[in-house]
């Protein structure tokens, strides 16, 4: 699967947000300061190109949505960092992650119960 860029990911977040939308109503989700309509619209296109949105046509106007799922997306990009990062391995990226200064007590609990949950699972 192709990489997104950091314009054509918030489009995607966007879309898939709304499931399906025309143009209008995707310009209308960005952030103020927004880009130019003509720029959406250009990368609209650019995802169209690129397999990542598909559209149905009703009269004009282009009813756009997303043909992979963002779960798909955000699948193929953890494991695409794993590789370039961490030797793709589960383990180091843990370390890494659990490292970090920024994470409380509470965050790493829940990270630890979402992990003896996984075991759990996978020892049934």
């Amino acid at each position: 699967m192709k990489e997104l860029t950091k314009a054509e990911e918030q489009l995607m977040q966007i879309l898939w947000g709304l499931e399906k939308a025309y143009l209008k109503d995707i310009v209308e989700q960005y952030p103020d300061p927004a880009p130019a309509y003509t720029t959406i619209s250009t990368v609209v296109n650019v995802l169209v190109k690129k397999g990542f949105i598909g559209f149905e046509t009703h009269g004009k106007s282009r009813e756009y949505s997303p043909l992979i799922s963002k779960e798909k997306y955000t699948r193929q990009s953890m494991n695409g960092l794993m590789s370039s990062f961490f030797d793709n391995s589960a383990k180091q990226f843990a370390s890494f992650f659990a490292s970090q200064k920024d994470l409380s007590m509470e965050e790493l609990q829940e990270i630890r119960k979402l992990i003896d949950e996984q075991i759990k699972q996978r020892e049934a």
